[in-house]
């Protein structure tokens, strides 16, 4: 099928761009195109109106502190690439790994993964993980949103209609820092059946003193699982019965599909399994 007849301006920064959103309320951004052109040339989106951000200037990378900030535009192959991510947010690495093809990583955006909001995409998944928050600007302004509060539902998210995600923030992994997103799909580059991220930081005896996960694949939004895995913070390793205490804890807590249920709690516990053999490994490098 072809798309519905479409408007189509390129915006040389920001405020062209949302003021350009302000005058139409069909208009949608694009940047990368790999989520919002297949939903036009099937029907199931019909914007008036392409506001292309490209040239705003939305691609940069910087560490600040204990945070580090991307730009909205900022592509997946970046971002499986790049090595300040692999040092400050190896678990945003991986995720990013895992999108698609190297087609569509090439040309797919973080910013636009986030506001598309697919329940199966992985990095609305990192960013429940990490606790990480999205800034947006408008007309009136800017703001920023925690990812816990900007996924309302499937394709859904917070942001008002002239609103543009500037950048996005996470926090700057630390020296005994453990991540890993395992998911699984009936093929290499298809969408995930179901995915588990996680996030922990130790201290210097190895404890587990910080731990974020979310899910995929189980509802409309990705799931804060947090606290279904606390039984791994005060841990100082992944022992077999600590796995296994896990796997239970998130089959019991998804009883209503035996199916997925198992395939989550197996994904947990091997998600918790290498977040802390990567812990090891990077204590091990920083000594």
């Amino acid at each position: 099928m072809k798309p519905a007849p479409f408007d189509y301006v390129r915006c040389a920064n920001v405020p062209e761009a949302i003021a350009a959103l302000s005058g139409d309320e069909g208009a949608k951004v694009i940047a990368g195109g790999q989520s919002l052109v297949p939903l036009m040339a099937m029907r199931l989106a019909r914007p008036t109106l392409l506001v292309d951000v490209n040239d705003v200037g939305l691609d940069g990378i910087t560490v600040e502190r204990d945070v580090i900030r991307i730009g909205a535009c900022t592509r997946h192959r970046r971002l499986e690439r790049d090595p300040v991510i692999a040092r400050v947010a190896p678990l945003l690495q991986e995720a990013a790994g895992l999108i698609g093809y190297p087609a569509i990583r090439t040309r797919g955006t973080i910013g636009g993964s986030l506001v598309h909001a697919d329940p199966v995409a992985e990095l609305p998944t990192v960013l429940v993980a990490a606790g990480g928050f999205v800034v947006v600007r408008s007309g009136a302004g800017t703001r920023v949103i925690a990812a816990v509060d900007l996924f309302t539902g499937f394709l859904d998210t917070t942001l008002e209609h002239d609103e543009i995600v500037e950048d996005v923030l996470l926090p700057v992994a630390g020296t005994r820092h453990g991540s890993s997103f395992c998911e699984w799909s009936p093929r290499e580059g298809d969408f995930a059946t179901a995915g588990v991220a996680l996030a922990i930081e130790r201290d210097d005896d190895g404890r587990c003193v910080a731990l974020g996960a979310a899910a995929c694949g189980l509802a409309s939004v990705p799931l804060d699982c947090s606290t279904l895995l606390a039984a791994v913070l005060g841990e100082t390793s992944a022992s077999g019965a600590l796995l296994r205490q896990i796997a239970r804890v998130m089959r019991a807590d998804l009883a209503g599909d035996p199916d997925r249920a198992d395939l989550v709690g197996l994904l947990a516990a091997r998600a918790v399994h290498r977040a802390f053999a990567r812990s090891d490994e990077r204590s091990a490098a920083a000594a």
